[in-house]
């Protein structure tokens, strides 16, 4: 198969390129305006497909088609937004000459007129798929999934970058050029208009039983899915898709800056696009870690449901999936699945399976989140993940019931005058190498009341759901203080991870965050805990270890 691939030294066509690049039955054409570039990412390509470098404007396209007679093109080039009067030359191209054509754009416009071409494709027996990407291939996807066990009325959705994946000045044209802009969308059963970049809203992207992102500020975005989607989807009344770029300063200033172009109704900020394009990718720091989420919600069996898929992408495999679509119609076509003939967007070209498939061997994790407020308190945090936990963990928190376990623990404290301040404050054991433990759980304020006893001293703790910017964490509190800890799964064991605190809810700094290694398992068919609580400057505070069985055994 030969692949002619429009922009291919850019981001996404590049990126592309490397997703195939275990395939040794396809030939990949470079093209674009700048024939050293393409010679360049040629020469330094490792890889089993045979590349070729190639000068190509996109308004000499049917030339550029007559001349190498690809399988299939790929536009990967962009920014869509900007594409003219003429923006569906390639397309048309493309049909004329009966190749199948696929592309990255991300303009709603565009990938919502792309069905104007459809009796042509069909007629010349070619398929042409706008969108190909994360909106509104992935998306997609996700809600063709959902869709099977309820009826969907509203959808929000997400993409958080990580601040170290880098973004093309071609996106960051298209961002900048809608912020402050009038945006399509379904609101209130209606067509209607946002304001692009305006408008936000907060969500934490979760995998359940994994790491989960920080809560991020996401605003809205100009993308396909607000105008394709409700066409897939009639029922759907309300829709909004968000990005959620980091540093959140620089995010913010987008945002006033969106506001009042709006309201003072300014030019268009795309003058501004280098230097926000400059500025975004040299302030990179924080966790290297990106993702995505739908959230829904709408009736199953009659019943108000809200559901939602996150994905987390660490490190490095985030940057990728926006061509990971392409890379998937790419793979299926050469087994022989190749997609119907006709001109649409990139809905329903690959499902939730396929994406599974992609994301494999990969740092790339997904999963479902049910709304479920009556479920015990661990069992609502970790959702699915909470059957992956052992057998006794399960048993001690399967239950929202007042209940009581013991068993014993060995006690470390620490030395220093402060820890053992600390340690007195809260109330914390003496050190022993065996001491009798009891815990009892009662339901309070929508929570547990932990009550500790080791020996005979006595500590206790509220630990509930967090919200707003601890949603989807486990909230304990002692006091004035509370601390926000993420529920991870992993290794046979639930650990608990410091991630937010504050005192007197008042948010505290996080270089100050009490730490510690604390993890839940189990060890001899018994419940097995680890809990240590270190804090910087002071060290160790307290160390405790032991076994825990229901008292009712006897």
């Amino acid at each position: 198969m030969k692949i002619l691939i429009l922009g291919g030294y850019g981001v996404f066509g590049g990126r592309l390129a490397e997703l195939l690049a275990d395939l040794p039955d396809i030939e990949l054409v470079i093209a674009g305006r700048d024939l050293a570039r393409a010679e360049r990412f040629c020469a330094r390509y490792r890889g089993q497909p045979r590349l070729l470098p190639y000068r190509l404007d996109r308004r000499a396209i049917a030339e550029g088609l007559l001349a190498q007679r690809p399988d299939l093109v790929v536009d990967a080039s962009g920014p869509f937004q900007d594409y003219g009067a003429d923006r569906y030359r390639v397309v048309e191209a493309c049909i004329a000459a009966g190749i199948d054509y696929l592309d990255f754009a991300d303009a709603a416009d565009f990938v919502f007129g792309m069905d104007r071409f459809d009796a042509a494709a069909k007629g010349a027996g070619v398929f042409a798929l706008a969108g190909v990407s994360s909106f509104p291939a992935l998306t997609g996807a996700v809600l063709a999934d959902m869709a099977k066990t309820m009826d969907i009325h509203s959808v929000e959705g997400g993409i958080a970058p990580s601040p170290f994946a880098g973004i093309g000045l071609n996106v960051m044209r298209a961002v900048v050029g809608y912020a402050g802009a009038p945006v399509k969308l379904r609101r209130g059963g209606q067509d209607a208009y946002g304001t692009g970049l305006a408008e936000s809203l907060r969500f934490t992207v979760a995998v359940p039983g994994r790491l989960p992102l920080r809560n991020i500020h996401f605003s809205l975005v100009d993308v396909p899915d607000l105008l394709v989607l409700p066409r897939e989807y009639p029922d759907i009344v309300d829709i909004w898709m968000g990005a959620g770029p980091v540093p959140e300063l620089l995010h913010r200033i987008l945002n006033l800056l969106a506001k009042a172009r709006a309201r003072l109704r300014l030019p268009s900020l795309l003058p501004f696009s280098r230097l926000f394009y400059t500025i975004l990718n040299w302030m990179k720091f924080g966790e290297h870690r990106g993702g995505m989420f739908i959230r829904v919600r709408g009736l199953a069996a009659g019943q108000a449901v809200e559901r939602s898929w996150h994905l987390l992408a660490e490190a490095d495999d985030g940057p990728y999936i926006p061509s990971m679509g392409v890379e998937g119609v790419v793979r299926k076509m050469l087994v022989g699945e190749r997609p119907a003939a006709g001109a649409r967007s990139s809905v329903g070209a690959l499902n939730l399976a396929d994406y599974e498939a992609l994301f494999a061997g990969r740092s790339i994790y997904t999963g479902f989140r049910a709304d479920d407020i009556c479920a015990p308190l661990y069992r609502l945090l970790l959702d699915s993940a909470f059957d992956s936990l052992p057998r006794r963990v399960q048993d001690l928190h399967g239950s929202g019931a007042s209940r009581r376990w013991h068993g014993a623990a060995e006690v470390r404290r620490g030395r220093g005058l402060l820890a053992r301040a600390a340690a007195r404050v809260f109330g914390f054991p003496k050190a022993a190498a065996r001491v009798p433990v009891t815990v009892d759980f009662a339901p309070e304020g929508g929570g547990e009341r932990w009550t500790r006893t080791f020996g005979e001293m006595s500590f206790s703790s509220l630990q509930s759901p967090g919200t707003g910017r601890n949603a989807q964490l486990l909230v304990e509190r002692f006091g004035p203080l509370a601390f926000a800890m993420a529920l991870v799964v992993e290794g046979g064991r639930l650990h608990l991870v410091p991630r937010r605190w504050s005192a007197f809810g008042i948010p505290m700094p996080r270089f100050l965050l009490p730490d510690g290694t604390s993890f839940e398992s189990e060890q001899d068919g018994k419940f097995h805990f680890a809990v240590e609580i270190s804090a910087p400057l002071i060290g160790l505070v307290v160390a405790y270890e032991g076994m825990l069985e229901p008292a009712d055994r006897g």
